[in-house]
């Protein structure tokens, strides 16, 4: 059971600052999970928490005690890394015993704790094997178990799904819900690059990019009110679109005239942005719909039709956009590359952003 409060934490390598003055706090029982594309810093800041990284600038707190010059071993955290790290001899039993040994722990209290996490993890049958007896599905769960023996303030994850096939990465993922269910007052940071495992586990999410701090945010908050360009293109799957427009209209409800044609209104006031403004207009893949020409949002050229079963994502190429307007139509659809199409999306879930990339919502 802990609270982590970082203020402006900064991490440099020589004189190149990849850390940018990180502010967060982190609740009592949360499970909150870092995403961002390669090298924005997630992974680097997780291991600061651990203190497997020195911090250059700011504090971090845990409980209310400042913890930068503290060993790893005194954070009162315990981390599960990408690879599985186990010890090829030892049998699962002495993987998630190990460390307890090694703090002197009494036999009895080893025993419970490795028979709990065992129970957790459903692991029991599997106590007595070597991990080359086991699946890799298996050997993370050892390596989750091992992580629960030492009863720690805080659980670090390290893209722990990640050497895993799909399969095995769903289950592992219903195994690490549970495990957040059977310890509710446990605190959870996790790292992955897959907002699907972030969406669906986490309690908020932390959008980082470049070292920076994007938005915090429970999944919901950042799909339905993302902050910014970033936030929006990096949350959700195919990307939301974006088109640049014009605003022609400004007040209570704001009408934009997008710059292959077309024109949309967007109940959302935008009395900073007046007419004439560079604007972006966002609009999800699963917002569309197909039109009659009359009432389209956009006309263009399909360039490729994936055809999922439950749904169809068709790319459409559209005059004034530099890349393809993706739109996620439900069931099968009837069409080929080449054909002519024409879009609408639902304004009610629109987005809008000046042309610094801010979302109205927050100007």
């Amino acid at each position: 059971m802990s609270e982590l409060k970082l203020t402006g934490i900064k991490k440099s390598y020589g004189s190149t600052e990849v850390m940018h003055g990180i502010d967060l706090d982190i609740n009592e029982g949360e499970f909150v999970v870092f995403v961002g594309p390669s090298g924005c810093g997630k992974s680097t800041l997780l291991r600061m928490i651990a203190g497997l990284e020195s911090i250059s600038g700011g504090e971090l707190q845990i409980n209310g005690v400042k913890v930068n010059d503290y060993p790893p071993s005194q954070r009162g955290i315990a981390m599960v890394f990408q690879s599985y790290a186990l010890y090829p001899h030892m049998t699962v039993y002495d993987n998630m015993a190990f460390g307890m040994r090694i703090a002197k722990a009494s036999k009895e209290e080893i025993e419970e704790r490795v028979q709990n996490a065992a129970n957790i993890l459903q692991l029991g049958p599997y106590l007595d094997r070597l991990p080359k007896a086991l699946s890799g599905g298996q050997r993370q769960r050892v390596a989750i178990g091992r992580a629960i023996c030492r009863d720690p303030k805080v659980f670090l994850f390290d893209e722990p799904l990640s050497n895993l096939d799909a399969a095995l990465r769903v289950a592992t993922r219903i195994e690490i819900a549970k495990l957040k269910e059977s310890m509710p007052s446990t605190t959870m940071i996790y790292v992955t690059h897959d907002q699907v495992e972030a969406m669906t586990l986490a309690d908020r999410i932390v959008v980082l990019s470049a070292g920076y701090l994007e938005q915090v945010g429970s999944p919901i908050e950042l799909y339905e009110r993302p902050a910014n360009l970033f936030v929006a293109q990096f949350i959700g799957s195919p990307a939301m679109n974006i088109v640049t427009a014009t605003v022609e209209t400004a007040g209570a409800k704001t009408k934009v005239k997008l710059a292959g044609g077309g024109a949309a209104t967007v109940p959302i006031k935008s009395d900073k942005e007046q007419k004439g403004a560079k604007v972006h207009l966002g609009f999800r893949p699963e917002d569309m719909t197909v039109a009659s020409g009359k009432d389209a949002l956009v006309e263009g050229v399909i360039t490729l039709v994936e055809a999922l079963g439950e749904v169809t994502n068709l790319y459409v190429e559209v005059a004034g956009s530099d890349d393809p307007i993706v739109a996620k139509v439900p069931g099968t659809y009837d069409v080929k590359r080449g054909d002519r199409i024409a879009l609408n999306a639902d304004a009610d879930k629109m987005h809008l952003f000046n042309e610094e990339g801010r979302s109205f919502l927050y100007l």
